[in-house]
C-alpha cells in the first residue's frame, strides 16, 4: 500500500456514520461552537420571547447534527417552521423521515422552553398540508403561536436539555438500566401517543434477556457494517465531517473529528474525503471492530413503532424521542439512535428487515426509532450554529 493511501485510510479509521471515535489526545472543541448549550440568557427574554425559547429548540437531537431547521419570524408572537432543504440526507434517509423526525425533537423542546417562560405552544402542523411520502417541499412543517398562559405547567424534563447528549462509547454492560428508568422513558413517550418497548432487564413491558439482547447487538453490527461498506453512504457521512478546530468553528454542525493525527493529515491535505474506503481497507475494519466492541457493551435496547408511516407520525415519534431522552438523562443514562437499521435504501435491506422480524412489527406500521441505552461516562456536546442561523431573514 502506498504511504498516501495508508495514512488516508488510517486517517478514516476514526469516522463512522452514526459518529467519531477519537483517539489519544485532541483539539479542543472551539467554545463559540458550543456557546449554545449554556441557554440563551435572559435579554433574549425582554427582546422576544420567541428567541429565548429558539434558543433552547435548537440544542434539540438531529440526525447527522445537520439541524435543518428554519424558522419564520415575521408574523408576531408566532413561529413558522420550515425543513431547510439544503441539510438533508438524500442516500441514508431518501424519504426524509429521519429529517421529520429531527423536526419533531425541535417541536418538542420548544414547547417544553414555552412552558418554562408560561407561554402555551398553539402547534399546527402542517399548515398548507403535509408532505407527500417521496420527500419534503417548500410549505411549512408547522405553525406555532405562543400566547402567555399563567395556568401552564412547567415540564420538568425542562432542566435535562443542556444535559442531553447523544453518547456513542462504550457502556457499563455489568449495570443494566433499572426499572424506574424505563417506566420514566415510557411515560415521557406515551405523553405524545407513542408507545416505547425495551430490550433489557428490570420491569413490565421489556423483552430482556440475554438472547434478546443478542439479536439487537448481531442486527446493530450488520447494519453498520452495511452502511460502512456502501460508498454513497459514507460519502454522505463525509460530506458532513468537521475535522480540527478551524473547521468546527467554521460550520458548528456535523460530526466532529477532533483527533490530532487526522486533524494533521487534514492539513497536510492526507486525508481524501472524496473517496470512500474500500470494504477491506484498514478504515472500514477498524470501525467495523470498533462499533461492534461498543455494541457489545450494551445492556438495554428501546423502540418506537407508529402504526403508519404518515409525517404526523414521524413528527410525533420525534417529539417523544426528544422526552424520551431527557427522562433517561434524568436518570442518569447515555443514549445512541441506531438508525442505520431503520433506513430505507438498498444496502440496508437485510437488517431492515431482520429487525422488523425480531419486533414483530406488522405490516403498515413504522420503527420511528431504535436506541442503545446505558451507563456512559459523560460526553461533551455536539456544535450548534445558534439562533441566527436558523432565521429567515426579511
Amino acid at each position: 500500500m502506498q504511504r498516501r493511501t495508508f495514512l488516508r485510510t488510517l486517517g478514516a479509521g476514526g469516522i463512522g456514520a452514526a459518529g467519531v471515535a477519537a483517539t489519544g489526545c485532541a483539539e479542543t472543541v472551539p467554545d463559540e461552537a458550543i456557546a449554545a448549550w449554556r441557554g440563551p440568557g435572559e435579554l433574549a427574554v425582554d427582546a422576544d420571547p420567541r428567541r429565548w425559547v429558539l434558543g433552547w429548540a435548537i440544542l434539540a437531537p438531529h440526525s447527522h447534527n445537520l439541524q435543518a431547521w428554519l424558522v419564520d419570524l415575521r408574523e408576531p408572537e408566532v413561529i413558522t417552521l420550515y425543513c431547510d432543504r439544503t441539510r438533508l440526507l438524500p442516500v441514508t434517509d431518501p424519504f426524509s423521515r429521519q429529517i421529520m423526525m429531527s423536526q419533531g425533537t425541535f417541536i418538542e423542546l420548544l414547547d417544553i422552553a414555552a412552558r418554562e417562560r408560561g407561554l402555551r405552544a398553539h402547534i399546527q402542523l402542517f399548515p398548507d398540508g403535509a408532505f407527500g411520502p417521496d420527500g419534503v417541499d417548500e410549505r411549512p412543517v408547522a405553525r406555532i403561536r405562543l400566547v402567555p398562559d399563567a395556568g401552564v405547567a412547567r415540564d420538568p424534563l425542562f432542566a435535562q436539555i443542556p444535559q442531553r447528549h447523544t453518547n456513542r462509547e462504550a457502556y457499563d454492560a455489568a449495570r443494566p438500566v433499572p426499572a424506574e428508568a424505563w417506566q420514566a422513558m415510557a411515560d415521557a413517550a406515551a405523553t405524545l401517543g407513542v408507545p416505547l418497548a425495551y430490550a433489557g432487564a428490570g420491569g413490565a413491558g421489556g423483552a430482556g434477556g440475554a438472547d434478546a439482547l443478542a439479536v439487537h447487538r448481531r442486527i446493530a453490527a450488520d447494519a453498520w457494517k452495511a452502511e460502512l461498506t456502501t460508498p454513497a453512504a459514507m460519502l454522505e457521512t463525509f460530506k458532513v465531517l468537521r475535522v480540527g478546530a478551524k473547521e468546527v468553528a467554521a460550520h458548528r454542525d456535523g460530526l466532529t473529528l477532533m483527533d490530532p493525527m487526522v486533524v494533521w493529515m487534514t492539513r497536510l491535505g492526507l486525508f481524501d474525503r472524496s473517496v470512500a474506503p474500500g470494504p477491506d481497507d484498514f478504515a472500514t475494519r477498524s470501525q467495523i471492530d470498533d462499533f461492534n466492541a461498543k455494541i457489545a457493551t450494551t445492556p438495554g435496547f428501546l423502540w418506537m413503532v407508529t402504526p403508519d408511516n404518515s409525517r404526523e407520525a414521524q413528527v410525533a415519534a420525534g417529539r417523544a424521542y426528544a422526552r424520551v431522552q431527557l427522562a433517561a438523562t434524568a436518570h442518569g443514562l447515555a443514549m445512541q439512535p441506531l438508525q442505520q437499521a431503520l433506513q430505507e435504501y438498498p444496502e440496508v435491506a437485510r437488517p431492515y428487515r431482520a429487525l422488523r422480524q425480531a419486533l414483530d412489527v406488522r405490516d403498515g406500521q413504522t420503527i420511528q426509532m431504535w436506541a442503545r441505552v446505558g451507563y456512559a461516562p459523560p460526553v461533551g456536546p455536539a456544535p450548534r450554529r445558534g439562533v441566527d442561523a436558523h432565521v429567515l431573514k426579511a
